[in-house]
């Protein structure tokens, strides 16, 4: 994978600490694998942020998939495993493992996935907050940014197990807008914007960010926005994922009643033509 790089200083004279950075060219070199991967989570985030509430099922397989593989692989990537270093492809494949484990349970298990959809959601809103918070004031202990993380995500996951169609949407759109918002700080700038935000979560002190920088960080709340007003727009009172169970519960009870009567009267027919013998022999053998 590429290394995300800033812009370029090449050519630089003696006086080059006092050019102003975000004046320079940036250095953009993709690799193939990379940008195949970034191209499909764009089309995954732009699925979350405007049709999240509509692929239900498929956006609660997503979220534990997601999650599932990033933790794996971080644990397995920076840890070791059984005395032993695993390299990124092993702990690619681990990680996607596990990660297909996860996307099937909060798949088939509603609340497990509501659960994870809210954490998300949580997760996002304080990374942001800590975000806006670095650039005013920082911490200098890490509890406080995990103990935010987790707070909050835990915060979000309860609130959307209470109001499941609301925070879905909410969780679907901040989330697909973040996958987006990422896409296009590789494109534009090779993932500096990324870069700070994980700088930020580990406390260590690094360049202010340039102007086209925050930019597309707005694309985040705005896209958020726009897929929140898309997706309550498209789902109106018309579509609701309780009802989707509901009703395939009705067909089940349909079904298993047409049956009953099926049965019923087959046994009438099947009985109707023993009394009939039965009648005509005792007429004629008295």
């Amino acid at each position: 994978m590429a290394e995300p790089t800033g812009p370029s200083s090449a050519g630089a004279g003696p006086g080059s600490a006092e050019v102003d950075a975000c004046c320079l060219e940036i250095q953009r070199n993709y690799d193939v694998i990379p940008t195949v991967i970034c191209s499909m989570c764009c089309l995954f985030g732009i699925i979350y942020c405007f049709f999240g509430y509509r692929c239900f099922k498929a956006v609660m397989f997503l979220s534990g998939l997601i999650f599932g593989s990033i933790i794996i692989f971080l644990l397995c990537h920076k840890e070791h495993v059984l005395d032993t270093q695993l390299s990124v492809e092993a702990s690619a494949g681990i990680g996607l493992g596990i990660g297909l484990l996860c996307g099937l349970v909060t798949m088939l298990v509603r609340s497990v996935g509501l659960f994870m959809t809210g954490l998300l959601l949580g997760l996002l809103l304080a990374l942001a907050a800590l975000l806006v918070t670095h650039q005013f004031y920082t911490l200098t202990t890490v509890w406080v940014p995990l103990g935010t993380l987790l707070g909050t995500g835990m915060l979000f996951a309860v609130l959307t197990l209470q109001w499941q169609k609301l925070f879905t949407m909410l969780s679907t759109a901040v989330f697909g807008a973040a996958i987006m918002t990422v896409c296009a700080d590789y494109f534009v700038e090779m993932l500096v914007l990324a870069t700070h935000v994980y700088e930020c979560l580990r406390l260590t002190p690094g360049p202010p960010l340039c102007w086209y920088s925050w930019v597309i960080l707005g694309i985040w709340p705005a896209l958020s926005l726009i897929g929140v007003l898309v997706q309550w727009k498209l789902t109106d009172d018309s579509f609701s994922h309780t009802e989707v169970v509901i009703s395939r519960r009705q067909k089940r009870v349909q079904l298993m009643r047409i049956r009953e009567k099926d049965a019923k009267k087959r046994q009438q027919a099947e009985l109707s033509p023993k009394s009939a013998g039965q009648t005509d022999g005792h007429r004629y053998f008295p």
